[in-house]
């Protein structure tokens, strides 16, 4: 099922601004923290060395520079977040896309590699490899999406078959054409499936059980005709 969702909605559930989820990735490991709050001092202490030395007049200037600098290692998440956010809010049009777990399988992503030095001074190059969950996603008319996260433990609840919901972006108004989409989201085992927390959990929620809602009233609907044809039926024959 593909549903298209309005403009709205889309920058809804897309945030803007970094979300807390999206905020806490990119604030990253304690040595990515260290990273930032180097950058932040030695940009402060640059900043007031080219005011004591060129002796600038523009004392509101330099102290704003000198605060976006020494805020660095705060705000930085926020920015990266933030753009890479409005890399998705780019696309013109977007769906709500329910389906099933078609299949899984789990590959080796090589993320990097190191050069170190053996016990006997030889060079040894050291790759860096990654553990991905895929998982192919589709619905009854044959349109289906490849999707792979990190690998986590809480994943071993997945199998083939469970319903997964996510959000697809396109640049054509009927999404023909996906040229992006959000992590996943397992409704019956209530996990989220990523790499980067694209959506707003609350809003996508929102979103998720209205459209249950209205799948489970749509046959409700359909059955009742069935029921007077049956009832119908039964008076004929007997």
């Amino acid at each position: 099922m593909l549903v298209p969702l309005t403009r709205q909605k889309f920058e809804q559930v897309i945030p803007l601004i970094a979300s807390g989820p999206q905020y806490k990735y990119y604030w990253g490991k304690f040595s990515s923290f260290i990273q930032r709050l180097l950058i932040s001092v030695v940009a402060v202490v640059v900043i007031l060395l080219v005011k004591v030395l060129f002796k600038f007049e523009f004392d509101l200037i330099i102290f704003i520079l000198g605060i976006i600098g020494a805020f660095f290692w705060l705000w930085y998440p926020v920015f990266q977040a933030s753009i890479r956010n409005s890399k998705c809010r780019r696309y013109k049009y977007c769906g709500f896309f329910r389906g099933r777990i078609l299949d899984w399988w789990i590959t080796d992503q090589l993320i990097g590699k190191q050069e170190t030095v053996n016990s006997k001074g030889e060079l040894v190059i050291v790759e860096n490899r990654e553990k991905r969950i895929n998982l192919e996603i589709g619905d009854d008319t044959g349109f289906s999406i490849e999707f792979d996260a990190p690998l986590k433990p809480a994943y071993k609840v997945i199998s083939r078959g469970l319903v997964a919901e996510m959000v697809v972006m396109s640049n054509s108004r009927d999404l023909s054409r996906i040229e992006e989409f959000s992590d996943v989201y397992i409704p019956s085992r209530d996990l989220w499936v990523s790499d980067y927390p694209y959506v707003r959990q609350d809003f996508f929620s929102e979103v998720s059980i209205r459209l249950r809602e209205d799948a489970e009233d749509r046959p409700s609907r359909r059955r009742r005709p069935q029921r007077r044809r049956d009832e119908e039926d039964y008076e004929d024959e007997y």
